[in-house]
């Protein structure tokens, strides 16, 4: 008796959908707020006029620009306003990239040169009066730069640094240092203790330990504080004025905006191209540094 078995049908594997990824309650917060999308369109808008503005108007004709300086009238754009404040060497704004450049790496290296130690010094101690002085730093941060500029003259005439470019160094390194010793000593402080003992095994001293071991693991702080620093030397208009007179012959981007269009700043065909070309370099360095800003300030913030 021969038994027919008929053949076994195997089941098909059945297909398991995937899991909807999970949204925290953080983001269906952000998308159910209308108001966030709102707020930052605002202070995108409140931010982008003014570039615009400047942009726009600086290939356009002193009537185009008071008829509609919003407008864009692109048989009217020129360049040659743009050509006369690069090769007139009355506003001399392109001569005054090189001493500004200058005075920005001198002030930058002298700054971490001094800041680095300082803040090592801060960070790796746990006395009392060392934290005073942390405060002592902080509380440089609280002064406004104006406030201080007339005694800092006072002071650059009694050691005879006064209308010299020395003095006027020493004194963007000096308002430079407490932020730069601020943000250096938050991020030290992230970095074990245990590294240091280690270096110390190894027979390395103080100054060879911090900058052979902890200067190198310090570099997205040491970032930030060269591009925060930097910007700020670019941009600032009071202290070389003052420290600097004319008499010197030195004129950094800004004061030299100042002294080739301050008697023509009805003259909008000057005015628009200087500030351009002013502006333009350190824009373009923030928008490729921003990613750096950011995980500087942020980095040593949270440990483990």
């Amino acid at each position: 008796m021969v038994v027919v078995t008929e053949p076994r049908v195997h089941d098909k594997p059945r297909t398991v959908p995937a899991p909807a990824p999970e949204v925290s309650a953080e983001e269906r917060r952000e998308s159910r707020s209308p108001l966030r999308r709102v707020l930052l369109g605002l202070l995108f808008v409140v931010m982008i006029v003014p570039v615009y503005l400047l942009v726009v108007n600086a290939f356009k004709s002193q009537a185009d620009i008071l008829d509609s300086p919003f407008s864009i009238p692109l048989s009217g754009l020129t360049f040659e306003h743009m050509s006369a404040a690069i090769s007139n060497p009355q506003y001399n704004v392109i001569g005054g990239y090189g001493f500004t450049l200058f005075l920005v790496v001198a002030v930058d290296v002298l700054c971490i040169a001094l800041a680095g130690p300082a803040a090592y010094a801060i960070a790796r101690s746990l006395k009392k009066r060392t934290q005073l002085v942390l405060l002592y730093f902080l509380a440089g941060t609280f002064i406004p730069g104006a406030a201080v500029i007339i005694p800092v003259i006072y002071v650059l005439r009694e050691v005879g640094l006064a209308n010299t470019v020395t003095g006027l160094v020493a004194h963007d390194v000096a308002s430079t240092l407490p932020v730069s010793i601020f943000l250096f000593v938050g991020f030290i402080r992230a970095i074990p203790v245990d590294i240091d003992h280690a270096a110390t095994i190894d027979g390395a001293g103080r100054y060879r330990t911090f900058w052979t071991i902890i200067f190198p693991l310090m570099r997205p702080a040491v970032v930030t504080v060269l591009i925060l620093n930097s910007i700020g030397i670019w941009n600032d208009f009071i202290s070389p004025q003052i420290l600097l007179s004319p008499s010197s012959g030195h004129y950094t981007v800004t004061t030299a905006i100042y002294a080739g269009i301050s008697q023509y700043s009805t003259d909008l065909t000057k005015v628009f191209p200087n500030l351009l070309l002013a502006v333009a370099p350190v824009i373009i360095f923030f928008v490729y540094m921003q990613r750096h800003i950011i995980s500087g300030l942020t980095v040593g913030a949270v440990k483990g």
